[in-house]
């Protein structure tokens, strides 16, 4: 494991959505996908935030539409992300550090995939799938 990196356990293709997504069709995202959460880029695929289940829920405990909401309106705005060079032993640092299921992962600050705590579980039981750049 000491020498995986990032995109050694990444999944690619990522979903994202950009800043003026209806939050209703990002929770429609999630719920077809089964992702937790998502990027949130601009053009470039310059990661801007992230929104999750929770920030969802949260919007609509508060008493918002999700429907009148954009992923701008309830995005974490201070994502961390982790570029494809990162070594997955540092990857699980910040995920335990920061309380954090999932890590968007760029390259050049652009998009390129996603971590989740599972990805890094997979590659433990299964290494044969472990696909090295």
């Amino acid at each position: 494991m000491n020498k995986l990196k990032a995109a050694d356990v990444m999944m690619r293709p990522v979903v994202s959505a950009k800043r003026q997504a209806s939050a209703r069709d990002i929770a429609l995202q999630l719920l077809n996908g089964l992702y937790s959460g998502m990027p949130i880029t601009e053009e470039g695929g310059k990661v801007v935030g992230v929104v999750t289940e929770l920030d969802l829920i949260n919007a609509a405990l508060e008493g918002k539409e999700l429907t009148k909401l954009s992923a701008e309106d309830i995005m974490n705005k201070e994502a961390i992300s982790v570029d494809v060079e990162t070594p997955v032993t540092e990857i699980i640092n910040i995920m335990k550090e920061k309380g954090i299921i999932r890590l968007p992962v760029t390259e050049e600050e652009r998009l390129v995939g996603i971590i989740a705590r599972c990805d890094i579980l997979k590659s433990l039981i299964e290494p044969e799938f472990v696909t090295y750049m």
